[in-house]
């Protein structure tokens, strides 16, 4: 079983969905270090030599952070944007759409579950 920034690879999969596993890597990044290495993206993570892995390894080390690196990143920045008083800070203070979607319906994700009103029930047609 391969072990990549220590994430273990499942060995069934092709080696470019495989590092999709890796938090940071995505498709196109996948592709992209595969180019560099020379290997098939359809080869099976158990395929592949210690050797292979090893050069995967290096390649994704020099690119740039994934993992716990990147998930330190992106919490300080988020941590940054909310001291410095930002519309973004403040809208991921209050837990609520970043990016500009409506709130006035939908957003029940970020927004959680609808609270019920006290007073206030459904007519009956």
């Amino acid at each position: 079983m391969a072990r990549i920034a220590g994430v273990d690879l499942p060995p069934s999969k092709r080696v470019d969905i495989g590092l999709t596993y890796i938090y940071g890597i995505g498709r196109v990044r996948a592709g992209q270090i595969l180019q560099k290495v020379r290997i098939e993206p359809s080869v099976k993570v158990k395929d592949l030599s210690d050797e292979q892995t090893l050069s995967i390894q290096r390649v994704i080390n020099q690119e740039g952070r994934v993992e716990g690196d990147l998930r330190k990143a992106i919490s300080l920045d988020i941590k940054r944007l909310i001291e410095i008083g930002s519309y973004r800070g403040m809208r991921h203070r209050r837990a609520l759409p970043v990016r500009g979607q409506r709130t006035h319906t939908n957003a029940r994700t970020r927004r959680g579950p609808r609270r019920a009103i006290a007073g206030k029930k459904k007519t009956a047609k």
